[in-house]
Parts: structure tokens; C-alpha cells; sequence
């Protein structure tokens, strides 16, 4: 799940603004959106029977 976070966020981190530093601060929020929400869909999915 990391590798995969931190390879969309380099990817659309470079796609998506103008500016290294607007990129940089993408590419950072991304990541921490992909982490965030993987984090809370396992912890959900854990509780539930299958």
C-alpha cells in the first residue's frame, strides 16, 4: 500500500501543478490521502465477519 501511495503521488504530483513546490505539497497530500484512507478501510473491513 506505501509503494503504491508513493508512486501515485509522484505521478500526480507531477501531472497536476505548475510550480516544485505547489508539485511537492500535491504529492504530500496525496500520499497522506492514500495512507489515511487505506489505514481506515482496513480497520473497518477488519471488523467485519466474512
Amino acid at each position: 500500500m506505501t509503494v503504491f501511495a508513493v508512486f501515485a503521488a509522484v505521478v500526480f504530483g507531477t501531472v497536476a501543478k505548475d510550480t516544485n513546490k505547489d508539485r511537492f505539497l500535491y504529492g504530500l497530500k496525496v500520499f497522506a490521502e492514500f495512507m489515511i484512507i487505506g489505514l481506515a478501510l482496513g480497520w473497518i473491513l477488519y471488523f467485519l465477519p466474512f
